[in-house]
């Protein structure tokens, strides 16, 4: 490497925290960058203000378009830092990509997360979201960090899919058809009665941990169920549905079937059957509150104190298309705000980063703030049927904000009603 890396101190990092030219890099895991103590931290969390650019994703081509992405160019003061191994690495390709300023810092897990008064950030809810490691140590009967109970189910979703589970799978984890959770006419939740029935047939009860997870591949919008490509945006669908009935401690393997097989563990072939049980625990829904129907919607639209939040693409935004092959209506919910989701209705660039994990909550929540999604207001997200709703949902809900729903009907609901006001073309 030609560019001279500067080594900083604690002392000299903490004067340039509130210099706008700075730009700190976290090359940690994702899941370290969150909360979670993956080395020893005495605090988990990142430096506050710092950037999420792991060194896992060095190995993709387009690592320097994911930078750029983040508003880090050249002209900014580069400081690195993370786990010694990782920050040469990522300061070697910065200086490729002509990079000039470079400061490394080494002494954040010895010094900076054992001091109390040097700042740090975290995700509010960072243990609902966990790493293959973690779940590699449930599964293996070990005590992993923040999990104290007894009992836990892990769901392989997939949607009408079960090749998709049966082409392999991590070991342990059972199936779950997101159509148990939803119906298979409108997508939206199913009855409390078919709800209760389903959780119980799958070995899950209101105190139990559930684990879900699917695989992403490429969705062909030409098949006639082009969502049987989308298992973790569905498993996430299922999650939703899950805290609503009253599941108490839901968690998502952070980037899906990717992130395991990232990781070199071992996937299976071999079924594993749920053990039924004989009553879920509560009444469902234990958490209605997190869903809302058409009536709410409305009463959401014309409050100055809530969103309505579309969780769609551009072309579906100003009814260039309507996202689905099996709803006809294009255009938007007047009122509603464009929550973009990226290119597509099977897609969710802006809310994932490229290996599928959450997106950096800062990043998220500066985006909405410009169109006026904030967490001081009552955020209901939508989309087409309720899966990228639920995911945006779940976004806001890490983040620890007081007041997110699902608008679970979404435009599918909408626009089957004639007496429903809708606009097309480019909002004014």
């Amino acid at each position: 490497m030609t560019n001279q890396v500067n080594s900083l101190n604690t002392a000299k990092l903490e004067n340039l925290l509130d210099n706008p030219n700075i730009k700190i890099i976290d090359t940690r895991p994702v899941d370290a960058y969150n909360g979670w103590k993956l080395k020893g931290e005495k605090r988990g969390g990142h430096i506050k203000g710092a950037r999420s650019l792991p060194t896992k994703w060095t190995k993709y081509i387009d690592w320097i378009e994911i930078v750029r992405s983040k508003g880090i160019l050249p002209e900014h003061k580069i400081v690195v830092y993370g786990y010694p191994s990782e920050i040469e690495t990522t300061t070697k390709m910065f200086a490729r990509a002509g990079y000039k300023d470079l400061n490394s810092y080494s002494a954040f897990v010895e010094e900076w997360t054992t001091d109390e008064n040097l700042a740090m950030g975290n995700l509010a809810r960072y243990r609902q979201l966990v790493s293959a490691e973690w779940l590699k140590t449930l599964l293996s009967g070990g005590t992993p960090e923040e999990y104290t109970n007894d009992k836990y189910v892990v769901c392989h979703s997939h949607y009408r899919n079960l090749d998709d589970y049966e082409i392999d799978h991590i070991p342990g984890a059972i199936a779950l058809d997101t159509n148990e959770l939803e119906s298979s006419e409108t997508w939206n939740r199913r009855s409390p009665e078919e709800l209760k029935a389903a959780l119980e047939k799958h070995g899950i009860t209101s105190d139990t941990t559930v684990v879900m997870y699917g695989r992403f591949s490429f969705p062909d919008n030409d098949d006639p169920f082009p969502g049987s490509s989308a298992g973790h945006l569905g498993s996430i669908r299922c999650a939703f549905i899950m805290m609503y009935a009253g599941v108490k401690d839901v968690r998502i393997l952070n980037g899906g079937m990717q992130t395991w097989k990232d990781s070199g563990l071992e996937v299976t072939k071999e079924t594993t059957l749920p053990v039924s049980i004989p009553n879920f625990g509560v009444a469902i829904p234990a958490a209605p509150e997190l869903a809302v129907d058409v009536p709410e919607a409305k009463e959401i639209i014309a409050s100055q104190n809530a969103e309505l939040v579309s969780v769609r693409s551009w072309p579906e935004w100003i009814g260039e298309v309507s996202g689905y092959n099996y709803i006809e209506k294009k255009g938007r919910i007047p009122g509603a705000v464009f929550g973009n989701c990226g290119t597509d209705a099977y897609h969710m660039e802006n809310y994932r980063n490229v290996d599928h994990t959450v997106k950096e909550a800062d990043e998220v929540a500066a985006t909405w703030a410009e169109v006026g999604i904030t967490p001081d207001k009552h955020c209901a997200f939508f989309c087409g049927t309720g899966w990228r709703g639920s995911e945006a949902f779940l976004n806001a809900w890490l983040m620890g904000w007081p007041n997110v729903s699902v608008y679970d009907g979404g435009w599918f609901e909408w626009s089957n009603d004639p007496s429903n006001p809708y606009e097309t073309g480019i909002p004014e």
